[in-house]
């Protein structure tokens, strides 16, 4: 059985981005499911000091083994001020240093999603230019706006964008089988 590992993009421990990603994933009947929430990996913020005076953190390298272990990724990203989440962004730059292909050019669904009515399409953009550089293998995104109103119950009640995400979904998961 194949190995899909959700990541929400902030460090919020009540993240809608995990949430998204956490549900997205489990929409792939023919995998199971591991869930990265980042809280769980305790990370100095990243400086090039702090790497020359104690190496790469053992948490960062955890991190790093667990997308090795995955046979697609799903991220959801939140946006703070147009662009990644610190918590995000700190995982990011660690990762990067124990691998420039920091995603492994494992498959991945890339989402964003935000109160807003854009959700987080400006972060999502950002990914999408920088991920490819960086070992990600990006197979279909999609920014799913108005959070809350979209999602209820701990589903998309909005049958146009389940529909599109179903797409998506079926994308990803042509690409791992």
């Amino acid at each position: 059985m194949k190995n899909i590992i959700a990541i929400g993009g902030s460090n919020s421990k009540n993240s809608i981005n995990k949430t998204l990603a956490t549900y997205a994933a489990n929409l792939i009947t023919s995998a199971t499911t591991t869930v990265v929430d980042l809280n769980d990996f305790e990370l100095p913020l990243y400086s090039i000091d702090t790497e020359t005076e104690q190496g790469i953190p053992e948490e960062a390298v955890r991190l790093n083994r667990t997308i090795e272990s995955a046979d697609a990724i799903v991220i959801s990203l939140a946006e703070h001020n147009g662009s990644y989440a610190v918590g995000f962004k700190n995982a990011f730059d660690w990762l990067s240093r124990i691998h420039k292909e920091v995603w492994k050019n494992k498959p991945m669904l890339l989402l964003s999603t935000s109160p807003g009515g854009r959700g987080g399409a400006t972060v999502l953009q950002a990914a999408k230019t920088t991920f490819p550089h960086l070992g990600g293998n990006i197979i279909a995104d999609l920014a799913i706006p108005s959070f809350h109103t979209n999602f209820v119950d701990g589903k998309i009640i909005n049958e146009e964008i389940m529909s599109i995400l179903n797409t998506k979904i079926n994308e990803l998961e042509a690409a791992i089988i």
